[in-house]
């Protein structure tokens, strides 16, 4: 296959994109942030929401996406909750694609919100130290194994098995502060050193809290459509070449490896259903819930061999600038996370391969071109599960 070769049997665009209000939303619900998001993509799409005959929503109602859907005023023949974590979107987008190249749906919309923050500083909710303690999990929650508990140990395993160093997974944290700073939605701005990401408060060890991604509110909206719609989009469509889920573990014990995430299988699937190859990837959008999730996501998807993520990290090559552009517009670690961020990795990649990042952080291949292939890989729970989208433009 080469990049554009049909998915399925239609090929499927991203038609519109967009995100909510993001960062401190004090006064506005759940709900208002989904359609915020919604509306903004739709218009950014140029097209009538009467196309709309599918919906992917999760993490909001009892019923989801039935109530959020309600909400909206749609009313979808083609509807998908899947929630798997922080990879739900990217799992969500290959099955909507599925479903759009295989004519099930015409018009996908994807959206999410959260006001994750502005609920805890209300004592609307309280900060969950696990996902529950029934199932599988009622074996590590009584001993304080807490969800950062279950990366940080993971981190400790890859610093062990491989040499990587403290200093090594603070310079991921560094060079997302540094691509958002010249973001004007990011939540945090200015620039920290590795000094700074060493000396905080230890939260889980190795982790202090600039290794960990930031708590905020917001929101974000995608529209997938069959190639049918392009010539009525407002904007040159960015099209999906291919997508890989994967899921490994729920009980740490019956995890293989700790320092092989599910991106080994996702990103495979994701770039040779797209015809492409890691080397030919302009920019990387990565689920950053933590430092060791950037770096063990890199040698997974085949940006570097296992064990070498520290050692690739260095030297400033996840800039805006840099060999490979990761997390643009300063990822979780410092621009937004509102909860399941991975939605927001594929506005972000979008936004990119349109060229509309804006002056400052606009990625440009050498030669001053546009990008032409991105990646979005999210990762859901404690590495349990991920899904890998390759994008590229027309």
């Amino acid at each position: 296959m080469t990049p554009g070769t049909p998915y399925g049997n239609r090929r499927v665009a991203v038609a519109g994109v967009a995100l909510s209000d993001c960062g401190r939303v004090d006064e506005a619900t759940p709900y208002a942030l989904h359609a915020q998001a919604a509306r903004r993509a739709l218009a950014d799409s140029g097209l009538d929401r009467s196309v709309i005959d599918g919906f992917a929503s999760a993490g909001l109602g009892t019923l989801a996406p039935v109530e959020v859907a309600e909400y909206l005023g749609l009313r979808p023949t083609w509807v998908d909750s899947t929630s798997v974590g922080g990879s739900t979107w990217e799992v969500l987008a290959a099955h909507a694609a599925d479903a759009i190249a295989a004519g099930h749906a015409n018009a996908v919309l994807l959206v999410y919100g959260s006001t994750a923050r502005a609920d805890i500083k209300a004592g609307r909710r309280t900060a969950n130290l696990s996902f529950g303690a029934r199932g599988p999990l009622q074996f590590e929650v009584p001993y304080g194994h807490t969800l950062i508990a279950k990366y940080a140990m993971a981190a400790r395993r890859h610093m062990h098995q491989y040499g990587t160093t403290l200093e090594q997974l603070a310079q991921i944290a560094v060079q997302a502060r540094a691509n958002a700073a010249t973001n004007p939605e990011a939540m945090y701005r200015d620039p920290i050193t590795v000094d700074d990401v060493l000396s905080g408060p230890v939260i889980a060890d190795p982790f202090t809290k600039l290794h960990c991604c930031i708590r905020s509110d917001g929101g974000c909206a995608v529209l997938l459509v069959a190639e049918d719609y392009v010539r009525d989009l407002a904007k040159p469509p960015v099209w999906v070449l291919g997508s890989g889920t994967s899921v490994s573990h729920t009980t740490m014990s019956e995890w293989d490896d700790f320092t092989v995430s599910p991106a080994a299988v996702s990103g495979r699937l994701a770039f040779e259903r797209a015809g492409v190859r890691p080397s030919e990837i302009d920019l990387a959008e990565l689920y950053d819930a933590f430092t060791y999730m950037t770096l063990v996501t890199l040698e997974d998807l085949g940006f570097c061999a296992k064990g070498e993520g520290g050692a690739f990290v260095e030297k400033g090559r996840l800039l805006r600038d840099g060999e490979l552009p990761v997390n643009t517009d300063g990822g979780g670690l410092a621009a937004c996370h509102p909860g399941m961020r991975g939605l927001f990795l594929l506005v972000e990649a979008v936004r990119q391969l349109r060229g509309e990042a804006g002056p400052g952080r606009q990625v440009r291949k050498p030669g001053g071109a546009l990008p032409q292939l991105a990646v979005a890989s999210g990762t859901g729970g404690w590495f349990c599960s991920s899904g890998t989208v390759v994008l590229g433009r027309g």
